[in-house]
């Protein structure tokens, strides 16, 4: 696995140069906006999808480093886990048929890693959780090797100074604590990004946040972890505890949590970044070399590592991004909170209505946001986690009662609103009506990925087989028919 790196390897020197870089790359940030430096007028749009590999049996196989070895693209990357593995899709422009060309790539990109899987030993597999897992799964020898998820552990483990605990009450009850973060490589996702100018961009990250709830709802596929049955999408309880630095008597304290919805609504990209500064501890105090205002007043773009570099140990469920691309700066919205799969459809009909659904709510003049508290709108993520598509969320108060069920609230409000925003960007009518089609199929039919999977594990159980026979069982045919393509309200109950 080479070499490890210790978190006691960062002296005091070391912290203290990251924080002065750090606080430096953010007045040079700050500056940037000032002075008007960042990109505009490109609406692109950027897919990255993590996965998981199982054996014939459903059960997850360590074998990343194997599989990218055979893949030997860059397009694919480790994740935490060695059963773990990303694919990066190229930022794409939102108009036209990108929909479906997306799809077109995802199915080539996933047959193509499939078929190297398949040689060794694996296959590949979109979903939330994998029902599979075993706490036996989660200990250090099975993180991909690579040595800054070591050092990512360590140093969060070495603030926390006890174990990690991961307690959920859903269906069932999980109660377990864990030494390292490794739970965290459970989680896998689907992440998409919107390029946006800076004057857009506070709407836009206010917009991802309103509408994070309703997203989770629709898209839920994570109902098994460690054998229990959870919630509809227990991916998002258990990444807030899977690394959380803070022992109880911290979080009583009001210390922020790693993984962050956030507590306000925004006006500026500078808020975000400056609460990070605030809230924040560097986890990964590695110092470049690079002086941002010695570049910048050079003419050049600085890439700002210290502030990249921090701004990506904070897990904002929608987190704010500065990148450089063909020389220039610009920002982007990453939204986090949807759960891999099930299939390519379903990925690309949950990209449709969220950017539709972000093109309409940023040009609101009257945006929900100034009707929704924010506390509702966090309440909304984890509402929409525990029930899914039978969730009751709050959205505009003068326009809706305190809480309408989501099915409503999507086939009322939000799938209009996506179809207006899809036109607006210029997307092809065809694409725009197969894709939202499906968001529809889900609200019509009350199903989604997570109540396939907990149909599937009762109606196995029922006809005989015991819980962990269930969930292998479930998961070989849930991998079938995700590669069947077809969207997981279709797929049969029976």
């Amino acid at each position: 696995m080479g070499e490890r790196v210790v978190a006691t390897e960062f002296t005091g020197a070391d912290r203290t140069r990251f924080r002065e870089r750090l606080h430096a790359g953010f007045e040079v940030f700050r500056r940037m906006l000032d002075e008007d430096r960042f990109e505009r007028g490109r609406t692109l749009m950027g897919v990255e999808l993590e996965l998981d590999l199982v054996g014939p049996t459903g059960r997850p196989v360590m074998v990343n480093q194997d599989v990218l070895s055979r893949i030997a693209s860059r397009d694919f990357q480790t994740e935490l886990g060695q059963f773990n593995l990303e694919v990066n899709i190229a930022p794409h422009k939102l108009v036209g048929t990108v929909f479906s060309e997306l799809a077109e790539e995802l199915r080539t990109s996933m047959a193509y890693a499939d078929r190297q899987a398949r040689a060794a030993g694996a296959r590949i597999l979109m979903i939330g959780i994998l029902p599979t897992l075993d706490e036996e799964h989660m200990v250090v020898e099975n993180f991909s090797a690579e040595d800054r998820y070591y050092l990512l552990n360590d140093e969060i483990a070495q603030v926390r100074g006890e174990d990690f605990l991961v307690e959920i009450d859903g269906v069932e009850h999980l109660r377990t604590t864990f030494g390292s973060i490794m739970p965290e490589a459970c989680n896998t996702s689907v992440q998409f990004h919107l390029q946006v100018s800076p004057e857009t961009f506070a709407a836009a990250w206010n917009a991802a946040q309103a509408v994070a709830g309703v997203q989770v709802a629709l898209g839920a596929n994570s109902p098994f972890l460690f054998g229990r049955q959870l919630w509809a999408e227990t991916r998002i309880p258990l990444f807030e505890q899977a690394t959380d630095f803070r022992v109880q008597e911290l979080a009583a304290q009001g210390v922020r949590p790693r993984v962050w919805f956030g507590e306000r609504w925004i006006s500026s990209p500078v808020d975000l970044f400056e609460e990070n500064l605030k809230y924040f501890t560097a986890l990964l105090p590695v110092s470049s070399d690079e002086d941002p205002e010695k570049v910048l007043a050079g003419g050049g773009v600085p890439h700002l590592p210290e502030l990249r570099l921090h701004n990506g140990t904070v897990y904002r469920w929608n987190r704010p991004v500065y990148d450089v691309a063909r020389g220039k700066p610009h920002l982007r919205v990453e939204n986090r909170v949807l759960p891999a799969g099930p299939t390519v459809v379903d990925v690309l009909a949950n990209a449709a209505f969220f950017y539709g659904c972000m093109k309409e709510l940023m040009e609101d003049p009257d945006p929900v946001w100034r009707h929704l508290p924010f506390a509702d709108a966090a309440l909304n993520l984890h509402t929409a986690a525990r029930h899914g598509l039978q969730a009751e969320l709050a959205w505009r108060g003068d326009r809706f009662p305190a809480r309408i069920p989501v099915r409503d609230l999507v086939l009322r409000e939000l799938l209009p609103m996506a179809r207006r925003g899809l036109d607006a960007l210029g997307i092809d009518p065809r694409d725009r009506d197969e894709f939202l089609g499906v968001i529809e199929g889900r609200c019509r039919t009350g199903r989604n990925g997570s109540t396939w999977q907990s149909a599937a594990f009762h109606r196995l159980v029922a006809g005989g087989l015991d819980r962990a026979a269930a969930l292998e069982r479930l998961t070989v045919e849930y991998a079938d028919l995700m590669l069947s393509g077809a969207p997981a309200h279709t797929w049969p109950q029976g």
